[in-house]
């Protein structure tokens, strides 16, 4: 197995794409921290990983809140010996108008999918440096780093945001043999997205904008969440690859089939 032994953290792993994040690790032998503020969801998810026998540990964290970042290092470490590779992908959405967002939404939004990123980030990276072998940092980013589309302004400028820091954290780190990537996820089908595309109008706004015809399922992020911290990436550092469907180098919208599935 390409992960076999590797000391993993991945934030907002409660549920949907951390989550299948943490699946695939365990599927390919890695030792899984699910970090999420969600008690119940966090822990029922580590115990269903377990129970198929996987090594893996629930550790309730606020990602925005430096004392809890320094907390999940310390039980990583204090569980498994070190940390290999962390996946950065805890995050929150406020939808409203930009005339309307509020500055606690906006404050709370960059809290979390920015500052976190950075807290983790620096955090792990100090302790992948005391190793001093190196390690694999992961980035969820987002099409939204590039595109915009109406009432998410917070959630897309810290996905811009992302993808500098994943950039400025790839050039430090280099010499630490740290690589630092991101994925740029289009629309998949998490719980959160299919609940929104359960409307017939929103279901065909999103295909007509999606080359490939469907919705992404977090499973095929997880895959490239896999490839990114193995050796068979050993040469990638800094990027971001877009899982889109095609969505970014689309300049116009295509036909939906009254019939197209998901």
């Amino acid at each position: 197995m390409s992960l076999a032994g590797k000391s993993t953290i991945i934030t907002g792993a409660a549920g949907g794409i951390g989550y299948a994040c943490a699946e695939r690790f365990v599927k390919e032998g890695a030792r899984v921290i699910i970090a999420d503020v969600d008690v119940e969801n966090g822990e029922a998810a580590a115990k269903r990983l377990c129970d198929g026998g996987g090594d893996v540990h629930f550790l309730q964290t606020d990602t925005g809140c430096k004392t809890d970042i320094e907390a999940l290092v310390a039980y990583t470490v204090e569980t498994f010996g070190r940390v290999d590779v962390l996946i950065n992908n805890a995050a929150v959405l406020r939808m409203a108008s930009f005339l309307d967002i509020s500055e606690e939404d906006f404050d709370d939004t960059v809290r979390v999918n920015l500052k976190g990123y950075f807290l983790c980030g620096q955090a792990v990276a100090r302790q992948m440096v005391a190793q001093g072998d190196g390690g694999a940092i992961i980035n969820m980013s987002s099409v939204q780093a590039v595109l915009s589309v109406p009432t998410i302004a917070p959630y897309v400028i810290c996905k811009g945001g992302v993808n500098q820091l994943t950039t400025s954290m790839s050039i430090e780190l280099a010499t630490e043999n740290i690589r630092v990537n991101a994925i740029g996820p289009g629309t998949i089908l998490t719980e959160m997205a299919k609940s929104l595309l359960s409307d017939e109008a929103a279901r065909h706004k999103v295909l007509s904008r999606t080359p490939i015809g469907r919705c992404g399922e977090p499973e095929e992020i997880a895959a490239i969440a896999a490839f990114l911290a193995g050796e068979d990436s050993s040469y990638v550092t800094g990027q971001c690859i877009y899982a889109d469907g095609g969505r970014l180098g689309l300049n116009y919208t295509v036909p939906v089939a009254d019939n197209a599935g998901f």
